[in-house]
């Protein structure tokens, strides 16, 4: 790539050159800036300075001095007295964190203030100077309520558990606002999932409203592939920032001052906090939240040195009206799975098997758990919901799942089964009820007893009865035995009464005229 030429400097004598090529041969501006190599604009700006200083051509005897007439036509520009009309930088600074705010506008109200004080020039090299001198919080200046940034501290806090004496390492999460800088920090068990969203959560609670965007760094609990381009969030993730209608800006992998704000805020959270905490024994998570809430409302109600006000003072003046509105409850975290249909119409959710319509066996399907509930969506349509249960184990089953053939066999049970039977006949549910009752568990009888029961469909209640009678007195209690005594017409026939057989005889049977 070829350099830049540098411009050239002007001086005196150009000023008079121009004069004399517009005023003595009458060359329009165009003309004058081909012939002297320079842009159009500069000449146009010292013709100007020339009309406003009252200069005609040819130039006064008084003007053959180079200083004098420099003097003349340079007068307004420099700077005043240091001592004279001074901005204040620092209030320059807050309103440029206004939406809409630039420096040019500012710089017009200064100069309708002071006529006579710096130029615009001069006035921005003045102003980039104090944002060299200023903190960091001043270096790349965010809008008010377009960024919150977070990010896990490095220094972890030890937590003992009070019954076994076991140490625990908690984590601390900050979270600091771009233009107010506005400060949040919360200790968790871990940077999982669960303890990163909720972290999130508290921040935008504590702020009192969302910001436009929220920068993090790459955590693989948040970013599932961290692209610069086209990061994958996780869909856990991608859902709060849904929830919150705001938007998830993962930072380049090693690349601190993409979050430079909260890259400071973890170093001010290990200075004013975790450090005053040092000497003290914490045996609670609550119980360290605590103490870091207290001394997180010193920190934010501090005034920061180069600004001359707190983080709260500057959040409550520029930056609170810009942050959008919460929603009407707080994000529930919830968990984001995918799993595949089982033939027995199912999908497997932490060892437990939840029911889903029968037509989408084979199909994958996305899981939503959350504490209470187990949600599941095919093509971003919710198809099934159960309530999610404690046990880690069984089956949750919705009849609607299930196929036609299938749903009769729903909610069966021996009490169920015995009252079908009834109302069939007296001697069908004495024989249900044994059927069920003489097995090792009662689940082995429901396929025998459900047998049994479709057989009145085809022979009718009142001989099925009746074929159940002569299968309990024989002893006969199976399916395969009141089916073969209908089939061959047996329950038509009474059986015989056996005829009574005379009494034994012996020396201690007294006989029935004993007892007249």
């Amino acid at each position: 790539m070829p350099r830049r030429k540098q411009a050239r400097r002007m001086t005196v004598k150009d000023i008079r050159t121009i004069l004399r090529l517009t005023h003595e041969q009458g060359l329009s501006v165009r003309e004058v800036s081909e012939r002297l190599k320079i842009s159009k604009t500069t000449v146009a700006t010292y013709l100007l300075r020339a009309r406003e200083a009252g200069l005609s051509w040819p130039l006064a005897p008084i003007h053959d001095d180079d200083a004098a007439l420099e003097r003349l036509l340079f007068g307004r520009a420099g700077r005043p007295p240091r001592d004279q009309h001074e901005p204040d930088f620092a209030l320059i600074a807050r309103e440029l964190k206004r939406k809409g705010v630039t420096l040019t506008p500012l710089w017009q109200e200064y100069r309708a203030a002071h006529p006579d004080g710096y130029g615009y020039t001069w006035f921005s090299e003045r102003y980039a100077a104090f944002e060299r001198r200023a903190s960091a919080t001043f270096r790349n200046r965010h809008r008010a309520g377009a960024v919150m940034q977070t990010d896990y501290v490095g220094q972890t806090v030890p937590i003992v558990d009070p019954t076994t004496g076991v140490i625990h390492q908690a984590q601390v999460f900050v979270a600091v606002l771009g233009a107010s800088n506005l400060t949040f920090a919360f200790a968790s068990h871990s940077q999982k999932l669960p303890d990163w969203i909720e972290g999130q959560v508290r921040a935008l609670s504590f702020f009192g409203g969302v910001t436009r965007a929220i920068v993090c760094d790459n955590l693989k609990a948040g970013v599932a592939r961290p692209l610069w381009f086209e990061p994958t969030l996780n869909a856990t993730f991608a859902v709060m920032a849904e929830h919150y209608d705001t938007t998830i800006l993962p930072t380049r992998a090693a690349k601190p001052r993409d979050k430079g704000k909260v890259e400071g805020a973890v170093l001010i959270v290990e200075r004013w906090i975790l450090a005053r905490l040092r000497n003290r024994t914490f045996f609670s998570l609550a119980q360290l939240n605590t103490a870091i809430a207290d001394l997180l409302e010193e920190l934010n109600n501090r005034p920061m040195r180069h600004v001359g006000k707190s983080r709260r003072e500057l959040f409550e003046e520029i930056e609170r009206a810009a942050l959008g509105t919460l929603p009407a409850t707080p994000f529930e975290y919830a968990e984001w799975k995918s799993a595949k249909v089982h033939p027995g119409y199912h999908v497997e959710v932490d060892k437990t098997f939840y029911s889903v319509p029968h037509r989408l066996i084979g199909r994958r399907v996305d899981v939503r758990l959350t504490h209470r509930v187990v949600e599941i969506f095919h093509d971003h349509q919710r198809v099934a919901s159960h309530v999610r249960r404690s046990q880690r184990s069984g089956h949750v089953t919705v009849n609607a799942h299930m196929p036609k053939a299938h749903q009769r066999y729903a909610n069966t049970t021996p009490a169920n089964l015995i009252g079908r039977a009834a109302r069939i006949g007296p001697n069908a549910a004495i024989l249900v009820e044994r059927m069920m009752r003489e097995r090792p568990h009662p689940e082995q009888g429901y396929r025998s007893a459900m047998g049994i029961l479709s057989l009145a469909s085809r022979y009718g209640a009142q001989r099925l009865d009746a074929a159940c009678e002569r299968a309990l007195s024989i002893n006969a209690i199976t399916y395969s035995s009141v089916n073969a005594i209908l089939k061959s017409g047996l329950d038509r026939v009474r059986p015989e009464p056996e005829p009574a057989k005379p009494p034994p005889l012996h020396a201690n049977i007294r006989g029935n005229t004993y007892y007249q």
